[in-house]
């Protein structure tokens, strides 16, 4: 069970809060900003035509060598004014945009007021009409203030010439309010403090959970599961309580249950054993042998495989490199040679007991297999693992994991001196597991062979 899961958990959500809240944020600076264009444009534009208005009244009470005068001093850079025959809007101008006909249509107690809307070039300032598929966004951003534009105006005069006005607007620039970014700071930071907070209250008891769940052991202490935190949480550790509970009483039911049926089985075959051993063919008295022989181990191999998870012993600090030196020296003189080069010390906590049964069961394996093994040893900073090479004819990859299955023989003969029982690998791996580690088969890297790959925790207090 991976222990990062509950801090997986708070970055996801909050990497996805914060995501939300930046397109929130977002959203509501582009609304601000589509309220504020509109408005200043308002301004903008009721200034423009309180302005023409004024410009023409003063025209109106001037003589006509003076109207030259008065429009050069009421030009300017953002506003040009000029009196032609005709106007430069037509009558229905106002249609270029849905802002410019909303403005008046009279002015100054009936004056008539022409007014039309033109995008221009933010380069040259020259009138550009933008392609049909973009017209719609130039729309939007003069709906919003944020497009170059002309408010070009026409009203005519007492005299029957017409004053025209032209008023530029640049594109403004990006400009938001400082109040309304260290609103938008404080915001994310107070929201960030309470959901941290709130998945802190969370992902602390699931996290003592995950570490808890982790450390079971069959037959150890009760877990320590946590008993704080939201009510779903609690509802886990009592759930998680009572499925440990469950998995204790049903090993120790089967452990007991295979105890007694191999104590029952063992007088009976004992005395058939006797038995044979008064048969008077020795053709037939061998068989007979054999066959109950067989039963015997077979028994013992099973009764060894249920106890592979019980509490024979208790756990013990042992140096590992002493275990591997013992077995390599005990299996060289009754078969091919396991290599060992001294190492160590590797100290583990473990139940000597069934570990030294499943390093033996996977060297046998090497040795009946590969014709010997060479073993080494390698310290990791969570893990010890040990590595057993041999050079036989390997496995197929299909079948690596198919031989921890009980009872399984890849070897097609039906005796047990090349073949066993098929008990060996799943009795080691169920030992391995117990404790908190594993075992592996692969082949060899570069060369040919079976590696068989044994890892067991180094940083907790391991149990079988």
């Amino acid at each position: 069970m991976t222990r990062v899961l509950p801090d997986s958990l708070v970055g996801q959500l909050l990497s996805l809060i914060v995501g939300a809240f930046l397109a929130a944020t977002a959203i509501s600076f582009w609304f601000f900003a589509d309220e504020r264009g509109a408005a200043i444009r308002a301004a903008r534009y009721g200034e423009a035509i309180e302005r023409t208005v004024a410009v023409a009244r003063v025209v109106e009470g001037a003589s006509d060598v003076d109207h030259d005068v008065i429009l050069a001093a009421t030009n300017s850079g953002a506003a040009r004014f000029a009196i032609a025959e005709r106007p430069s809007v037509a009558a229905d101008g106002s249609s270029s945009s849905a802002f410019a006909e909303s403005l008046p249509r009279s002015v100054d107690g009936g004056r008539e007021l022409r007014a039309e809307e033109v995008p221009i070039s933010p380069h040259d300032g020259r009138r550009v009409d933008p392609p049909a598929p973009l017209s719609w966004l130039n729309a939007r951003m003069r709906a919003a203030g944020v497009a170059p534009v002309e408010l070009r105006l026409s009203t005519p005069l007492k005299s029957g010439r017409w004053l025209d006005a032209v008023f530029t607007y640049d594109r403004p620039g990006i400009q938001a309010p400082p109040a309304m970014l260290g609103a938008a700071a404080l915001s994310l930071v107070l929201i960030l403090t309470a959901i941290w907070a709130g998945l802190h209250r969370i992902t602390g008891p699931l996290r003592r959970l995950a570490v808890a769940a982790d450390d079971f052991g069959l037959d150890g202490p009760h877990p320590n599961l946590p008993s704080s935190g939201p009510r779903e949480v609690r509802a886990l550790s009592e759930a998680l309580e009572r499925m440990h509970t469950r998995l204790v009483a049903m090993i120790s039911d089967r452990t007991r249950m295979l105890a007694a049926l191999g104590h029952d089985l063992r007088s009976p075959i004992t005395a058939l054993r006797v038995r044979a051993e008064m048969v008077d063919d020795d053709e037939t008295r061998e068989r007979m042998i054999a066959s109950l022989d067989e039963m015997r181990d077979m028994v013992e191999a099973t009764l060894a495989f249920a106890r592979g998870v019980s509490a024979d012993q208790p756990a013990e600090v042992v140096d590992l490199a002493d275990v591997l030196a013992d077995l390599a020296e005990e299996l060289s003189v009754a078969g091919p040679p396991i290599v060992w080069r001294p190492a160590g010390p590797f100290l583990v906590s473990v139940r000597r007991t069934p570990l030294r049964r499943a390093l033996r069961n996977i060297l046998e394996n090497a040795q009946r297999y590969g014709g010997g093994a060479r073993v080494s040893v390698e310290r990791g900073s969570e893990t010890l693992t040990i590595r057993v090479d041999d050079d036989g004819p390997g496995i197929p990859s299909g079948d690596l994991e198919r031989v921890f299955d009980p009872f399984t023989r890849l070897e097609t003969s039906r005796s047990r001196e090349t073949g066993g029982i098929g008990l060996g690998l799943p009795i080691a791996r169920a030992i391995l597991r117990a404790h908190g580690g594993d075992v592996m088969l692969g082949p060899r890297p570069g060369a040919p062979g079976l590696r068989a790959t044994v890892t067991l925790p180094l940083t907790r207090t391991t149990t079988t």
